[in-house]
């Protein structure tokens, strides 16, 4: 029941006002025009984290990586566009960074406000796809964000214990490998906004994500 209220006020959000993001659903849906997207791909959803990583593909060879994530987005974000940017595919596997913006974006969004925003994200994904493996990745430590880190710790813990219940589902976590020996977000893995990371920090991620593709 909760996760049909949350729906039914994410749509009536959207349409009381201007759409965010659609002209980035645009450039998705004209690239889809133009070429057929492959089958078979490892599908990356979310915000800007996925968004900046341009050259995803270079990372991971040995996969077809399809990248379709849009910078500033949140949980309730992907909810909307589901069809544009989730179940109009065909992929092997789907992997998931979001939740950060939700938490930036407003005061009054909790761990647990994140968490069931994941899990309606999550139940719209298993209503077309059953079997795909699907894994999200804990939201990062960054800099400019340091006061959120509680939360944030809060909302991946939530959603680690809920991913590890679940049938071919993965929680992949990328924030202690983000961590110098103090527990401070490691400096020199961003770019100069303190937010966004460097080729450094998505190394970083490469190490950490690789062993989780599945083939």
């Amino acid at each position: 029941m909760k996760k049909i209220i949350l729906l039914l006020i994410i749509i009536k959000c959207y349409t009381a006002q201007a759409q965010p993001f659609i002209n980035e659903i645009k450039v998705f849906r004209k690239a889809d025009s133009l070429t057929t997207p492959p089958k078979n791909v490892v599908l990356l959803v979310g915000s800007s984290s996925f968004t900046k990583w341009k050259d995803v593909q270079d990372y991971f060879p040995a996969h077809t990586m399809l990248n379709r994530g849009f910078g500033g987005s949140s949980l309730t974000d992907l909810i909307f566009y589901a069809n544009d940017v989730l179940l109009k595919y065909k992929p092997k596997q789907i992997l998931i960074y979001c939740g950060e913006n939700d938490i930036a974006g407003s005061s009054i969004v909790t761990a647990d406000t994140v968490f069931e925003r994941f899990k309606t994200v999550y139940s719209t994904i298993r209503s077309k796809f059953k079997k795909v493996p699907i894994a999200f990745i804990s939201m990062k430590p960054s800099p400019s964000r340091e006061k959120y880190a509680e939360v944030m710790q809060k909302g991946n813990a939530l959603i680690k214990l809920f991913m590890e219940q679940q049938k071919r589902a993965s929680y992949i976590d990328v924030y202690s490998s983000m961590l110098d020996a103090n527990g401070k977000a490691l400096t020199h893995i961003f770019i100069s906004d303190k937010l966004h990371m460097n080729a450094e920090g998505y190394k970083i991620w490469q190490g950490v994500i690789a062993p989780y593709l599945v083939k």
